[in-house]
């Protein structure tokens, strides 16, 4: 059943309307446990897209198995989505800074507010995001640290390769998924893949893993597949590997998901110009690639990969 959010009139008699699926509502949701999945904060992130997509033709094709509510949410920034653009469009405002919104506030607040009353009640709620263009990410869980051990439970079961416990700072107190936790609904952040295209393996594990989730949620009897044990990374876990020289990075690596042993070559920033190598880039430990710099411009300061020690618990 597609339900209407929230509706608003734009210039040029356009109308900014974000939408959602409810699935498993035929006999009403009284007592029913209810997990809400939210993506297309991010207009270049599509990974999610093809989540809601898979997810709401398995929950069609046996729909006997749905004991509880499924509530899709595959495009709460509409508008970045058809522009292609990682923000709201005209508005040059990042949709993750506005949570939980205000009633009367402006547009993006307004939306912001209609979006999470809508989602309160959940009973968990996943957030899907994809990285940037720049950047592949392995899936992954992040949580904040606040609600990082509570969160735990729920998010070895998402099938990510790690679960990582962001530091304070980096975590953001205005994105949707922080203002739900606060609100009282778990909720927990999958990012994966790289801004503007689709990884569909990816998007199959994770979907395995909101499968897993809500089966043990009571939400879905049907088959479920094992779930990989996910590297937990604590604080300080993780390390970031950046450059100091701007030029051309090229790939001694073709993609993150591996393990790397500390100087292990990842890359070298080399000059078109004069034909020389003026940076060579390598792990800074013994760990997982979980992030790799896809996109072969760089300056420095850029990041091109993560490394985390392998914490499994």
């Amino acid at each position: 059943m597609i339900e209407e959010i929230v509706s608003l009139k734009m210039p040029m008699d356009e109308q900014f309307v974000v939408s959602k699926n409810r699935l498993g509502a035929k006999n009403g949701i009284e007592g029913k446990k209810r997990i809400s999945i939210v993506t297309g904060t991010h207009g270049d992130e599509l990974n999610g897209q093809y989540v809601c997509y898979r997810l709401i033709e398995k929950l069609k094709e046996s729909p006997q198995y749905l004991k509880g509510i499924v509530d899709v949410y595959p495009a709460i920034n509409p508008l970045g989505i058809e522009a292609g653009s990682r923000g709201i469009p005209m508005f040059d405002l990042d949709m993750n800074r506005v949570f939980p919104g205000s009633e009367s506030g402006a547009m993006a607040e307004h939306i912001a507010y209609k979006i999470t009353q809508d989602i309160i009640g959940s009973d968990m709620c996943i957030d899907v995001h994809s990285s940037n263009i720049f950047i592949k990410e392995v899936p992954q869980v992040r949580l904040s640290p606040e609600n990082f051990d509570e969160l735990l439970p729920y998010a070895k079961l998402l099938n990510s390769d790690i679960i990582w416990a962001l530091a304070k700072g980096a975590y953001l107190e205005s994105s949707l998924a922080n203002s739900l936790n606060m609100f009282g609904v778990p909720s927990l952040v999958v990012e994966m893949g790289a801004g503007s295209r689709i990884t569909r393996s990816y998007c199959d594990q994770i979907l395995g893993g909101i499968f897993r989730l809500m089966s043990e949620l009571g939400i879905w009897t049907g088959p479920i597949t094992d779930v990989k044990e996910s590297i937990v990374a604590r604080k300080g876990d993780v390390a970031a590997v950046h450059v100091d020289r701007a030029g051309l990075f090229i790939l001694d690596i073709e993609a993150p998901g591996i393990d790397v042993v500390k100087g292990q070559p990842i890359g070298k920033v080399v000059s078109p110009l004069t034909g020389e190598i003026l940076e060579e880039i390598t792990a800074p430990k013994n760990g997982y690639l979980l992030t790799l710099r896809s996109h072969p411009v760089v300056y420095k300061g850029a990041i091109v990969a993560r490394v985390c020690k392998e914490n499994q618990e």
